[in-house]
Formats: C-alpha cells, sequence, structure tokens
C-alpha cells in the first residue's frame, strides 16, 4: 500500500543519498507556453534520473536475508543505474537484464556502478520475462521499475519537493511510463495538496497507460518504437494503474518529431541535457495541447541519460526543420570560374559553405556539365528560400534539397 506517511519516511531515508534537485523557473519556456513554468531538474540527480529515489527506497527497506541473495531488475536504462547504484552502496550484488537496443551510455553506466548485465529482448517487456526467470534461477530479490510500493513512494519524494520549493504550485506534469513516477507523485499531492493538478504525457508510440484508462482495465499496446525509450512500457502496473485511475487529472501524448524538437529546445535554450523521456513531459505545453493559462507549472524533466552520439543526430534533425542546415544539389557548366561563381553568390547571399562536393559524373548531367553538392549554414527557412530563388534566377537548377 502506498501512503503519504511512507512517501515521508522514503525522504528521510534518501536525504543523505540523492541530490535535492534545483526547481528552475524558465522565462523562456513560460513564454512559449502561455504559463509559468518551473523545471525540476531530476535530469542533475545521482545517476542521471529520478530512478535512483525508488530503487533505493526498496533496497533500504530488504531484510537482511533479501540484501543477502542479491537484487535483479529489468529496465531499460534509469532503473538499471538507480538499482546498480543502490544496491553497491548498500554492499549487495545486483544482475540487471537490459534490452538489447538499450542506448550503449547507460548499459555502461550500469555497469560501472557495480552491476552485471544482461542483454535480452528488443524492449523492456521482454527483458522483464528474462529477469524474472533470473530471479527463479538464482533465489535473487526481484526489483520491479514502478510495480512496488516502496518504489512508488520513493519516487513520490519529488512531490513532497515541489511542494516545498512551489507552495503555490496550480500543477504538475511528469513523463508516464509504467506508471511509478507519476504515482507516487500523484498519491502525494493529491494527500498534501488536492486542489494541485497532476498530469502526464506518455510518449504517443507506447501509450499503455492511456489505453487502460480509456478500456478501464490493463492492457498491452504494441510499440512501434519511440526516441522516448525511458518511458516505452507496453503494460502499465496493476498498481500504478489503480493510483493514476485514482488521483491524475489527465494524460497527453507527445509524438516522437515533437519530443526531439523539445530536446533540442531545452538543450539550446536552457543548456540542459534532457533524455526524450524527459523531454515528453513539455510537449503539451509548447505545443498548447494542455487546457490551462497563465498558471504555475512545475515539469518533471525525469532524466538527462542520453547517448552522445543520439544527441548528434536530435541536432542535425533541428537544424534541418528549423532551416540553420541544409543541402543543395545543383549543375554548373565545366569551365573554369564556375564553380567560383557559385560560391561568390552564395557568400552575397550570406550563407556559410560548410563543405562542397564536386560530381563530374553523374545520372543527372551530360557531359561537359558538373554536378556540386554543397552544405550550407543558414538563418532560417526564409533565407534557403531566397538562396534557391537567386540560384535559379542565376541559372543554376536545384536538383535536390535536403
Amino acid at each position: 500500500m502506498v501512503t503519504i506517511e511512507g512517501i515521508r519516511r522514503a525522504r528521510e531515508m534518501l536525504k543523505p543519498v540523492i541530490r535535492h534537485t534545483p526547481l528552475d523557473y524558465s522565462t523562456t519556456f513560460s513564454e512559449l507556453a502561455g504559463n509559468q513554468l518551473y523545471l525540476k531538474l531530476e535530469n542533475l540527480q545521482k545517476t542521471g534520473s529520478f530512478k535512483v529515489r525508488g530503487a533505493y527506497n526498496k533496497i533500504a527497506s530488504l531484510s537482511e536475508e533479501e540484501k543477502a541473495r542479491g537484487v535483479v531488475a529489468a529496465s531499460a536504462g534509469n532503473h538499471a543505474q538507480g538499482v546498480a547504484f543502490s544496491s553497491t552502496k548498500a554492499g549487495i550484488p545486483s544482475i540487471i537484464v537490459m534490452p538489447e537496443g538499450a542506448p550503449l551510455t547507460k548499459i555502461q553506466a550500469t555497469q560501472r556502478y557495480g552491476a552485471r548485465v544482461i542483454l535480452h529482448g528488443q524492449s523492456f517487456d521482454e527483458a522483464l520475462e528474462r529477469a524474472l526467470q533470473v530471479q527463479k534461477e538464482t533465489g535473487a530479490t526481484f526489483l520491479h521499475p514502478f510495480d512496488d510500493p516502496r518504489v512508488i513512494e520513493g519516487q513520490g519524494t519529488l512531490g513532497l519537493e515541489v511542494l516545498e520549493q512551489l507552495p503555490d504550485v496550480d500543477a504538475i506534469i511528469c513523463p508516464v511510463g509504467g506508471g511509478g513516477l507519476i504515482a507516487g507523485i500523484a498519491a502525494c499531492v493529491k494527500a498534501v495538496a488536492p486542489h494541485v493538478k497532476v498530469y502526464g504525457v506518455e510518449a504517443a508510440a507506447c501509450a499503455s497507460m492511456s489505453a487502460s484508462l480509456n478500456e478501464k482495465r490493463l492492457v498491452t499496446v504494441p510499440s512501434t518504437g519511440t526516441i522516448a525509450d525511458g518511458i516505452a512500457v507496453k503494460k502499465p502496473g496493476s498498481l500504478t494503474y489503480g493510483l493514476v485511475e485514482k488521483y491524475v487529472d489527465d494524460i497527453f501524448l507527445a509524438e516522437d518529431i515533437e519530443i526531439s524538437h523539445t530536446m533540442l529546445y531545452l538543450l539550446e535554450r536552457s543548456k540542459l541535457l534532457v533524455e526524450g523521456s524527459g523531454a515528453s513531459a513539455l510537449v503539451p505545453l509548447l505545443y498548447r495541447r494542455m487546457p490551462i493559462a497563465n498558471k504555475k507549472i512545475a515539469v518533471i524533466l525525469s532524466g538527462g541519460n542520453v547517448d552522445i552520439t543520439f544527441i548528434s543526430r536530435i541536432i542535425e534533425h533541428g537544424l534541418i526543420e528549423s532551416g540553420r542546415y541544409v543541402r543543395i544539389t545543383t549543375t554548373v557548366q565545366d569551365k573554369p570560374g564556375n564553380l567560383n561563381r557559385l560560391l561568390t553568390m552564395l557568400a552575397e547571399e550570406r550563407a556559410n559553405v560548410i563543405s562542397i562536393h564536386h560530381h563530374r559524373i553523374s545520372p543527372r548531367i551530360v557531359p561537359g556539365q558538373a554536378e556540386v553538392e554543397v552544405e550550407l549554414e543558414t538563418n532560417d527557412q526564409a533565407h534557403i528560400e531566397r538562396i534557391e530563388q537567386r540560384l535559379i534566377r542565376e541559372g543554376y537548377p536545384v536538383n535536390e534539397r535536403m
């Protein structure tokens, strides 16, 4: 059973272990969302996410016999690191089963915290099945990532912190996967300040909690894959489902392209590295899908464990979407001076040439011509349009644009 007393006990248990993360007011995002937004920076938490709260609280509650057998868990990454950190700190061994496609940074971090990692399956749910098998084989204590009262109470300490940091908060918004985080926060908030709204955000590609609420029973949904891998759970927990149904005011969906843009906004405008699952909480606010305005809202940025190679792709994609990068292929006559004239024209249009490739053989050109591919740094989509119009006016066809 999850209680406010249990959440308060967890708070005392966690005080010497975790960080009391900042609740940072964002002028930029407040203006974009039409509300007063305060970002709860759990991406700065130990192990890089809120998950250490629930993991440590659960491990601290184990009997000496249970600790002696060690622990086993399944995770897409953040719960794994929380369990590895917490079990090592408690001096007990841990085995973590992670999906084969888990980000390399999360796998390596889990190993560095002291856990033995087993890679199995293509999703969290498949990893969970394997973890349960390992538990039976070894006799280790299984630590569920979300459907456990002590885990939920650990996550609920976030609710206490937000209420202390912003006593007049109107709403709290957080990501939803299996439901441990929102269940803990909602149980806490509705016990202490029942007037405060609690909203969740799921990845549209794997919205199992929304589907279950709509069906009024636990359902399993197919997952098409999402950049918010931390909340890609095909079936919520029975305990978390009950708490969400009772306490949560509404749940919204976030598309992957929206999450991607929000990750880039956070990185560029607030200098915050936030993973897809954490950034999802901001999406319905930035895209004005929530029926609230001019309210004080705390947004839980739940984690910051992102593979750096993935971040580079997010940045590149964001630059293309915003019109700050373009690749254009055109045709020139293969004669001295023509390439120089093309580059001079691009300079006149204030486009910065990042790279240039010159080809004399291509299915799109005839002998006597050359195909030129230029990568340009630009200001926005209007700037790109001006460059294209100038190219066409000057006799340079735009064969391809990306």
